[in-house]
């Protein structure tokens, strides 16, 4: 599966825990989380990663990722803010992480 987001979250296949939402932007409640908290970013239509992103879009999402990450510092105390590219990229859809406390295993009850 190359684009997780399109393919299922935005299609409503899997339905997420969302945060928070825009016109254009969704943040969501990772569905396998790697840290005790962890939400996803992404936009509502395919853009391939931060390298082919328009300035427009890119300040919308980074507005919901700044309004994310307050909030998990607000309840927290710190949060992480993360994008990969290229091969580091599982879904070839651009997407942030947001997230704070002990990494865990994917799918381990927290």
């Amino acid at each position: 599966m190359q684009d997780f987001y399109c393919e299922e979250v935005l299609s409503g296949k899997t339905s997420v825990e969302k945060v928070f939402e825009t016109e254009n932007v969704l943040a969501f409640h990772h569905t396998r989380p790697f840290w005790e908290t962890h939400i996803v970013v992404i936009p509502k239509h395919h853009i391939d990663s931060l390298l082919t992103v328009d300035t427009k879009m890119l300040d919308e999402l980074l507005e919901v990722v700044k309004t994310v990450a307050a909030k998990v510092i607000g309840e927290k105390g710190a949060a992480r803010v993360l994008t990969n590219l290229g091969e580091y990229q599982d879904s070839k859809h651009l997407h942030f992480h947001v997230n704070s406390g002990k990494q865990i295993k994917p799918d381990t009850k927290i």
